[in-house]
């Protein structure tokens, strides 16, 4: 359609263009009524009509666009909104913590072990005057032997690397540990350090403050926490991986600690001095469970009764009674505070054959690299956190 009006030629599409809106297109058709004949004026009506409904059907358009827009929009709150619930749900099920408390689980083999274990130690006590004096200075010099294993060996040197030793002594000490029977000496290390990192907490593995029986003997009755397992999985224990000899007595443990622990001890007072072959096992059982209960001493009795010289703010104590049956394992107030001192007391000799032998070792060549703790470094420390229960 076109608009011819005083030589003016617009096509309709053009006014489009320029009337886009009906104020405008007013008046132009106010001005062709003025300007042009009745046919041209006509026609302004006609494009101003199709114009006028042009716009009304872009409005249209335009308020249904909106009104889709807006259904839209509100379709995507309502969705963003129950994601967002989700997530919250999803995030609050991933760290809400585990609130179902922990159950002891008792090992029932490990129960009837160590029940027909002490029937048989009790037994003993009876059978030590029927004994030749032979069987009791053997029964006696092993106990010493395994104890130092542990003592010595899986504690001090293996533990907490507070000295070093050339191979046959750790041999040595490697079979001492299996007469002791106490564990090998990479699972005794590992259980100990995790001991020393999370002591008296859940992940300790003989956590004193859940009694003297659990501290005692109880932990060994019953499947350990999974604080234990889990803390104790993360110690970086590659020192331990990387010495073959650790690593070869915890592959053959079982065989290795059954024969030297119980059987050759049982067989040779019967072999050598003709002893009863049932009393030279019950004095086997006598001096095994009596290494055993030594070793717990120092888990239950020295993180219960005793002073605290050195830390009031933990709970291992100076325990002489104790040091006395654990070949000095007792002043454990002090080798908490000080865990690498390789003669775990500053008293040296006094109740503590450990460090006398270790210093024997050394003398002979076969210890090295002693760890201490000076004098002043210890003074210091009673000053600031000990009890001063000990006067010098």
């Amino acid at each position: 359609m076109r608009i011819e009006a005083t030589g003016l030629s617009l096509e309709s599409r053009e006014i489009s263009r320029f009337c886009p809106s009906r104020l405008v297109a007013s008046k132009l058709l106010f001005l062709a009524k003025e300007m042009a004949p009745q046919s041209s004026t006509t026609e302004v009506i006609h494009l101003v009509d199709d114009q006028n409904t042009n716009q009304n059907e872009q409005d249209l358009r335009l308020r249904k666009q909106s009104a889709a827009n807006g259904e839209e929009n509100q379709k995507q709150s309502v969705t963003k909104k129950e994601d967002q619930e989700v997530d919250e749900n999803d995030l609050s099920t991933s760290t809400a913590p585990d609130t179902k408390a922990y159950q002891m689980t008792i090992v029932w083999p490990n129960v009837i072990k160590f029940a027909i274990l002490h029937l048989i130690y009790f037994y003993s006590f009876f059978c030590l005057t029927s004994v030749s004096y032979q069987t009791l200075w053997f029964t006696f010099a092993c106990y010493v032997y395994g104890g130092l294993g542990i003592t010595a060996g899986a504690h001090r040197l293996w533990t907490h690397r507070s000295y070093k030793a050339r191979l046959p002594l750790r041999i040595f000490l490697a079979i001492g540990n299996c007469l002791a029977m106490e564990n090998s000496i990479y699972i005794w290390s590992r259980d100990h350090r995790v001991h020393h990192k999370y002591s008296e907490t859940d992940a300790d593995p003989h956590n004193a403050k859940r009694g003297f029986f659990f501290a005692h003997i109880g932990w060994l009755l019953v499947r350990k926490h999974p604080d234990v397992i889990n803390k104790g999985g993360k110690l970086d224990m590659s020192d331990l991986k990387n010495e073959k000899l650790v690593m070869f007595q915890d592959k053959y443990y079982i065989p290795m600690a059954l024969s030297i622990c119980i059987f050759i001890p049982t067989l040779i007072p019967w072999y050598f001095w003709g002893e009863s072959l049932w009393l030279s096992y019950v004095m086997a059982v006598f001096r095994y469970c009596s290494i055993l209960n030594a070793t717990w001493l120092v888990n239950s009795a020295a993180h219960m009764w005793g002073g605290h010289p050195y830390d009031v703010n933990i709970s291992p104590a100076e325990n002489r009674f104790v040091s006395f049956f654990s070949q000095g394992e007792g002043f454990h107030n002090y080798h908490h505070t000080f865990p690498h001192d390789y003669s775990t007391s500053e008293w040296r000799y006094s109740l503590n054959f450990t460090t006398l032998f270790i210093d024997m070792m050394a003398w002979c060549g076969q210890a090295y690299d002693r760890r201490s703790i000076s004098r002043e470094v210890v003074e210091a420390r009673m000053a600031r956190t000990g009890s001063g229960a000990i006067k010098h």
